[in-house]
């Protein structure tokens, strides 16, 4: 009994086995993970792979960023769900191999010469002729013509019949060898370039992602790959005259240290730029010297032109900044005072800041001596209001850069600008973007002064308007003046009394009442805690009836942009300046400032930096690769064309003639023909042969 129940649990654990067996070598199977793989891959392209995780947490949110960190999607090609789908794929391709192969090659040694003559007669493509001569004759006869035309001839005796059997493109086969054969060797190639390698270490070697900042060479072994490693792809950043033997492993979780056999320094970068600024070649200029030998050899790595020493290969990867020492000027943003101040700072370091008795840090993050920016201006001149619309609106559509992104298109090289991060001592922080040169809008010279909230936002430009020195200095004067309480009096009466000259006795009085008004009108512009600007314009001009703010708000302009070109003089009155001329290349520098005001309450920020001078310092990012399964995939590749030009391109066709003899002593011959696509090539084939074969010679 235990020995029937043994029999009978093998039988059924054999049939199970059999069943995955055949489920994972079956067509469908390996489509389902081709397909799987496809969308991997399309994921892999769509989302950039490996970037620092705040950019996805900023890009997607903190519940999507858990969600897709969970599942593996910023590292999709070294993910364990996708290498679980590259082994399946080739144990199920492997498989459907090593089942359908032997059958293959056997069929195309096989000539099929168990054939019947009445099997040849349910043929769909048949012919019958008779011959005036012997079977042995005739067997001759069409032997000769068949191998003719290419086919491979087998004569075979029957009783009482000669069967001619012949084939022709039997190497057909081989397609689906060969494209199956790629599929696995390209499989195998991708999960030698992957890092598994480096996974095995980890569990098996004890080693663990570094966390944190330090020396390169101080960092512990146990975050170390050594020379041995089999395959790997990291980057390493080298400033000019600067030197280093090891390669940065991005993980999720840190990095890892790889250390290289040899040393690049940097003798030079090079990048060369269009016309337009942008790079069209870099280029690094690099001694290499080897930790074993010692010796040394220069050598130049460019895009697409790798450095390939030891089974390592160097490519250009990108440039970052050195180190680049900047020389700044601070001119405050906020309050009455006006008085500037020299900064220094060098590109990846922090520079204490106070203003106001505010402590600040001023992260210095990147410099870049060209930069191709979109120049396109939106909005109209503010005084312009549509009667069809509310004010507020209007005043929404018109605001200044520092509001709203720009949306057309106009690139041009605006020159070097530094960027860098303020962060306060509460540890939050905006970026901040500023051009060193001024540069051409539609009404003038600007500098342009970006700022965003987070890395995953474009920049908002604050546009100051360049005066006739090409600084900001007069811009600075005028903002002060606007925060200057006693300077906005002073320019109240100065306006009221230009626009109403003392011509009649009541005069007094409403002059009085106008410079009452153009210090409410500044008061109101020059803001508060909350707002200001154009935006605090229109919070008041709400409060009026709507069928007369379109008057109120064209009066309210009058008397401000007036008082504004007093209060303008009185600074510069009191820094010992001579009155400016009141002509149109001043008034639109008026308007510009004006609006270049109204945006700084979307600025953000407590200090304005000038750079003024800087020295560059250039650093190289260079990739160095080893990649031991790149050949393994270009074998691959080459099995796959073979493949397909097989499949595509060599028919197989079989070919069988039964000869017999008749009763008058004739021969008979049944031929018919078959291939495993019926194409219009092969039906003229047929009939070709079907013309030609029966013809006596």
């Amino acid at each position: 009994m235990t020995t029937s129940t043994t029999g009978v649990q093998l039988k059924t654990d054999r049939r199970w086995l059999a069943t995955i067996v055949e489920l994972i070598s079956s067509m469908r199977f390996a489509i389902s993970l081709l397909s799987l793989l496809a969308i991997a891959s399309i994921i892999g392209t769509v989302m950039k792979q490996n970037e620092p995780m705040p950019n996805y947490v900023n890009q997607f949110g903190p519940f999507w960023f858990d969600v897709f960190g969970k599942i593996g999607l910023y590292s999709v090609y070294s993910s364990w769900w996708f290498l679980l789908i590259l082994a399946f794929l080739v144990a199920s391709t492997s498989l459907c191999i090593t089942r359908n192969a032997p059958k293959m090659l056997k069929d195309m040694r096989s000539w099929r010469e168990n054939v019947r003559e009445q099997s040849l007669r349910n043929f769909r493509h048949k012919a019958e002729w008779d011959f005036a001569g012997s079977r042995a004759a005739l067997a001759a006869q069409l032997s000769e013509r068949i191998i003719a035309r290419g086919y491979k001839v087998k004569l075979v005796e029957k009783d009482q019949a000669i069967l001619l059997a012949a084939k022709q493109g039997a190497a057909n086969k081989w397609g689906y060898i060969f494209a199956h054969s790629a599929i696995v060797i390209i499989c195998i190639g991708g999960l030698l370039d992957s890092d598994l390698p480096i996974r095995f270490q980890g569990w098996f070697q004890n080693k663990t992602p570094f966390v944190g900042n330090g020396v390169i060479a101080d960092i512990p072994a146990q975050h170390r790959l050594g020379l041995g490693n089999p395959t790997f792809r990291g980057n390493t950043l080298i400033p000019e005259g600067a030197s280093s033997n090891t390669a940065i492993i991005s993980q999720k979780n840190g990095v890892y240290i790889q250390d290289l056999p040899f040393t690049i320094t940097l003798k030079r970068f090079i990048i060369d730029f269009y016309s337009t600024g942008m790079p069209k070649l870099f280029a690094s200029e690099v001694e290499i010297t080897d930790h074993e030998s010692g010796k040394k050899f220069p050598a130049t790595i460019k895009v697409n032109q790798p450095l390939v020493y030891k089974g390592l290969s160097v490519y250009q990867s990108s440039f970052e900044d050195g180190g680049t020492k900047l020389k700044l000027t601070g001119h405050p943003m906020s309050g009455a005072g006006n008085v500037v101040f020299p900064l220094s700072g060098v590109v990846g370091n922090a520079t204490p800041l106070r203003s106001n008795d505010v402590a600040y840090s001023v992260e210095w993050s990147g410099f870049r001596p060209f930069n191709v920016e979109n120049m396109s201006q939106n909005g109209q001149d503010l005084r312009s209001v549509k009667a069809s619309q509310s004010f507020v609106d209007s005043l929404g559509k018109h605001l200044g850069s520092g509001a709203k992104s720009a949306i057309s298109k106009d690139l041009k090289n605006v020159g070097p600008s530094v960027q860098y991060k303020l962060r306060d001592k509460t540890g939050q922080a905006r970026e901040y973007q500023n051009y060193m040169m001024s540069v051409k809008s539609d009404d003038g010279y600007v500098f342009l002064a970006g700022m965003r909230d987070s890395p995953s936002e474009q920049f908002r430009y604050l546009r100051i308007p360049a005066d006739d020195n090409d600084t900001v200095d007069e811009w600075m004067r005028l903002r002060a003046a606007i925060q200057n309480p006693v300077f906005r009096e002073q320019a109240a009466q100065r306006y009221a009394q230009r626009a109403l000259p003392q011509s009649s006795d009541g005069s007094q009085a409403l002059r009085e009442q106008l410079a009452q008004s153009a210090i409410r009108g500044m008061t109101i512009f020059s803001g508060d805690n909350k707002q200001s600007g154009y935006v605090a314009v229109s919070r008041f001009l709400e409060r009026i009836p709507s069928a007369e703010q379109e008057k109120a708000a064209g009066i309210f302009m009058k008397i401000l942009n007036g008082s504004l070109w007093d209060l303008w003089q009185i600074a510069r009155q009191a820094d010992g300046l001579p009155v400016l001329a009141a002509d149109e290349k001043h008034a639109r520098f008026l308007q510009l400032a004006t609006n270049a005001y109204a945006d700084t309450f979307f600025y953000g920020a407590p200090i304005y930096l000038q750079l003024k001078e800087f020295d560059e310092v250039k650093a190289s990012v260079l990739q160095v690769t080893r990649a031991p399964g790149q050949n393994v995939v270009y074998l691959g590749c080459l099995f796959l064309v073979l493949g397909v030009f097989s499949m595509l391109y060599i028919r197989e066709r079989r070919l069988w003639i039964w000869i017999t003899t008749t009763d008058d002593d004739q021969a008979h011959a049944l031929m018919a023909m078959s291939s495993q696509r019926i194409t219009l090539d092969f039906e003229n084939e047929f009939e070709n042969l079907k013309q030609q074969l029966p013809q006596n010679s």
